[in-house]
C-alpha cells in the first residue's frame, strides 16, 4: 500500500537535498555506436529515456532534438543526434519485449519521428499517466521524484545549449539524471499497489 503525498509546494521542494546521478555517463555521437555497444543495448530489458533540445525563446519555434538519453540501472548513454537516428535505438523502441519509461513521451516521439520515420514505439510506460493511479497529482519530473525519494532534481541546466560542441559536466549530470530518474520512479511505484486496485 502506498502513502505518498499527492502534491508538494515550492518551499518544500527547495528545502530538499539535490539529487545526484550515481552511475556512469557515456557521451557519444549517434554514429559512434559500435556493434559491441549495440549488443549491450539489446541485452537491456528496462530503459529510462528522455530527450533534450536547444531552447528557443520565440513563440511557436522549435529546435530539433539534440540529445537522447538512455538509462539503465547504473549507466546513462547520452547519444548526440545529428542527421541519423541510431538503428539500434529504433529497434529498441519498436520492440514490444523491451520496456521503455518516459515522461511527456508523446512529445518526444512526435519530434523523434521527424528524424526517424520507422519509429513505432511499443511497450512504453508514460509516468504522467501512471502516477495518477497512486494518488500523485503532480506531473513534473522534479516534483514526482521529490515526493517519492525526498530529493530535488536540479533544473539549472534545462535551458542550456544542447547543441554546443562540448557538453559540460553539469549538462551531462542533468541529462543523465532525467533519464535515470524516470526508470527509478517506475521501479519505486512497482513496490506499491495502485489506489484503483486497493479500492
Amino acid at each position: 500500500m502506498s502513502n505518498f503525498a499527492s502534491t508538494i509546494d515550492k518551499e518544500q521542494l527547495q528545502s530538499l537535498e539535490t539529487a545526484v546521478f550515481p552511475g556512469k555517463i557515456v557521451l557519444l555521437d549517434a554514429e559512434e555506436i559500435s556493434p559491441e555497444l549495440e549488443e549491450i543495448f539489446r541485452a537491456e530489458t528496462l530503459w529510462g529515456f528522455d530527450t533534450e533540445s536547444k531552447p528557443v525563446f520565440k513563440k511557436g519555434a522549435k529546435n530539433r532534438i539534440a540529445l537522447i538519453q538512455m538509462a539503465t540501472k547504473d549507466t546513462c548513454y547520452l547519444v548526440r543526434l545529428s542527421k541519423q537516428f541510431p538503428p539500434v535505438l529504433t529497434e529498441i523502441f519498436n520492440n514490444p519485449e523491451v520496456m521503455k519509461v518516459g515522461l511527456s513521451s508523446k512529445d518526444d516521439f512526435l519530434q523523434l519521428r521527424s528524424i526517424c520515420k520507422d519509429l513505432k514505439p511499443q511497450n512504453v510506460v508514460e509516468l504522467q499517466s501512471m502516477v495518477k493511479s497512486y494518488g500523485i497529482e503532480e506531473l513534473s519530473l522534479q516534483k514526482i521524484y521529490a515526493i517519492l525519494f525526498g530529493q530535488r532534481i536540479s533544473k539549472t541546466q534545462r535551458l542550456s545549449n544542447w547543441q554546443a560542441p562540448e557538453l559540460s559536466e553539469a549538462q551531462q549530470q542533468y541529462a543523465a539524471m532525467d533519464a535515470w530518474s524516470v526508470r527509478e520512479i517506475y521501479l519505486k511505484l512497482q513496490e506499491f499497489t495502485p489506489q484503483a486496485v486497493r479500492e
